[in-house]
């Protein structure tokens, strides 16, 4: 196997391994950023402690703005403190934004292409109770199709921290998303980050297929990898935390190494990262693909993890995919 030590955590495949939701990364970057940058505001939509925007808000009071259950206005007022030269993060449930304030996104920050980071929170359907409603299974769609906007999807909390510190800086109208259960912390602070720039976090020797994922569902393939080795089925694993722009030419050399890729997300596959991926080895390198993730469905109320199961994004799953494709070469 390839040295992981700067790259993942030692302990991630034990019972204990370390826990905490992305969003709290979120919440710990942008502070960061704050203290950085006078320039950097925060704007919430009455869910400051969901968000974890409250940690910003206890530190710098004069650069938080609660703006109550208003979506539209969060984007729109957002967009005119970037226009003049302010770096506004806007945090709400990824269902209200980008859910239901996308055209203000797209007509205020991402047709004037000005440096709004947008943070979807509660995506996914680990929401688990919060039901069909509060279950952003399309935001990545949503945003990756806006021209000029930059789609994050960090793999853990430490990733999640190190995202939202560089969108600050991007210049640039970004989408981050995070999750609100606790995952398994898998990158350490050493482990590499730069928007644009995929990262291989696992690869077996002479690897048959190649699994490209996104978001903190990561740790389901770890295990999946875990378990596969057992098989003699060797994986490579690819951290595609940068939906847009696509690191084009990491996804073709995986594709070249491995010869068959399943794409991993906890998102709809119409539309998400899969698609994108998709999209870059139609034109420069075409391979069996299969896509794990939500197949055209909504979701619903019940525990995290009977749901990861329900949707077919747990480790079962993606075994079944990476066998399929295989089997496809």
């Amino acid at each position: 196997m390839l040295n992981q030590s700067q790259k993942l955590k030692q302990d991630i495949f034990s019972p204990d391994v370390e826990q905490a939701p992305t969003r709290d990364g979120y919440g710990k970057g942008v502070l960061e950023a704050g203290e950085k940058d006078e320039r950097v505001v925060v704007l919430c939509a009455d869910l400051a402690e969901s968000t974890r925007s409250h940690w910003f808000a206890e530190k710098f009071p004069k650069r938080y703005i609660e703006l109550g259950v208003a979506e539209q206005n969060l984007a729109t007022v957002a967009s005119g403190l970037a226009s003049y030269g302010k770096i506004p993060f806007i945090a709400s449930y990824a269902t209200f934004s980008p859910g239901r304030n996308n055209e203000q996104i797209r007509t205020t920050i991402s047709l004037n292409d000005v440096p709004v980071k947008v943070c979807g929170m509660h995506a996914g359907v680990s929401v688990g109770p919060d039901g069909g409603t509060h279950q952003a299974l399309e935001d990545i769609a949503l945003m990756r199709v806006q021209p000029n906007m930059t789609v994050l999807v960090p793999c853990d909390v430490e990733e999640a921290r190190k995202a939202t510190y560089a969108a600050a800086f991007t210049n640039k109208p970004c989408y981050l998303r995070f999750a609100r259960e606790k995952t398994p912390i898998i990158t350490t602070k050493e482990s590499p980050f730069e928007i644009g720039k995929a990262n291989i976090l696992w690869e077996g020797e002479n690897p048959d297929v190649a699994i490209i994922a996104c978001g903190s569902i990561m740790h389901n393939v770890l295990l999946a990898v875990q378990k596969l080795a057992l098989d003699k089925i060797n994986v490579l694993v690819l951290n595609n935390h940068t939906v847009k722009p696509m690191d084009a030419q990491a996804v073709v050399e995986v594709a070249k190494k491995a010869g068959a890729v399943v794409t991993v997300e906890e998102h709809q596959v119409m539309g998400g990262m899969g698609s994108a991926v998709a999209e870059v080895l139609a034109q420069k390198y075409p391979v069996p693909i299969e896509f794990v993730g939500v197949q055209n469905r909504y979701g619903q109320s019940g525990e995290p993890n009977e749901l990861i199961k329900e949707y077919g994004i747990d480790v079962d799953s993606i075994i079944t995919a990476v066998k399929k494709v295989k089997e496809r070469k």
